[in-house]
């Protein structure tokens, strides 16, 4: 008989990653006090990666390898594969901030009415990134993938994320549930440390145009126009600073 869906399900998504990808799922394994189903979707790696998970078999409760369209398509796999009321997806070259990160964050969660619970992502270059009170959905993304946590039920009722988005999707699915008013509640936790120069930290103009892109979905174009022309400028300022 399958037994009692766990808490929380956490979702790594990779394809190369190289030895970071130890030092995340390690961070996963030292968590303490919270029954955790850990899911790992690889699409296909071909740095040695693929054999070390197969390795490490019993210690991931779903493994999947095979190709996948990118990221997000990833990601939807590990969602339909998902059993936790809870869901988070830590990056294959980030790790949680401490053995008791998920422990802590489970109490957050019952105490609140909230769809997702989100508190703070750290970069390694100082750069921290956390949930505001007030949110400016058309601004831009207003939730760190790496800090926030979804109820099960947000992806049965508003589906999962757009993979036709290289790098945005993450925006494009906060944006869909705010409108549908599912309720965004900041914590006050560490949840990672993120490395740098990753898909949607890399400066590549696609992501700003896939954020513009998202923007005018959801929003009037007179209403973007503003907010567009900042996304342009935040190109720019990351161009000349590299």
């Amino acid at each position: 008989a399958m037994s009692a869906a766990p808490t929380l399900s956490v979702i790594v998504v990779c394809k190369n990653p190289g030895a970071r990808l130890h030092a995340a799922l390690a961070s996963v394994w030292e968590q303490r006090h919270v029954p955790i189903e850990l899911i790992v979707v690889d699409g296909g790696s071909t740095d040695g990666s693929r054999a070390w998970l197969e390795a490490q078999r019993a210690r991931i409760a779903v493994l999947v390898t095979e190709p996948d369209t990118g990221v997000y398509d990833a990601k939807n796999k590990g969602i339909a594969r998902a059993r936790g009321e809870w869901r988070y997806f830590l990056g294959a070259d980030d790790r949680l901030a401490g053995d008791m990160v998920l422990s802590e964050t489970v109490n957050w969660m019952r105490k609140t009415e909230a769809g997702v619970v989100a508190g703070e992502a750290a970069f390694d270059d100082g750069r921290i990134y956390k949930l505001r009170s007030h949110v400016n959905a058309i601004a831009r993304n207003f939730v760190h993938h790496q800090s926030a946590f979804y109820r099960r039920t947000l992806f049965e009722e508003n589906g999962g994320f757009d993979a036709s988005l290289a790098v945005m999707a993450d925006y494009e699915f906060n944006v869909r549930l705010w409108k549908s008013h599912v309720r965004f509640k900041p914590i006050p936790l560490r949840i990672a440390a993120c490395g740098t120069g990753g898909v949607s930290d890399g400066g590549a103009w696609r992501g700003y145009r896939e954020e513009i892109a998202v923007r005018h979905r959801y929003f009037g174009s007179a209403r973007c126009l503003f907010w567009d022309t900042l996304s342009v400028a935040r190109y720019l300022r990351k161009k000349l600073i590299r």
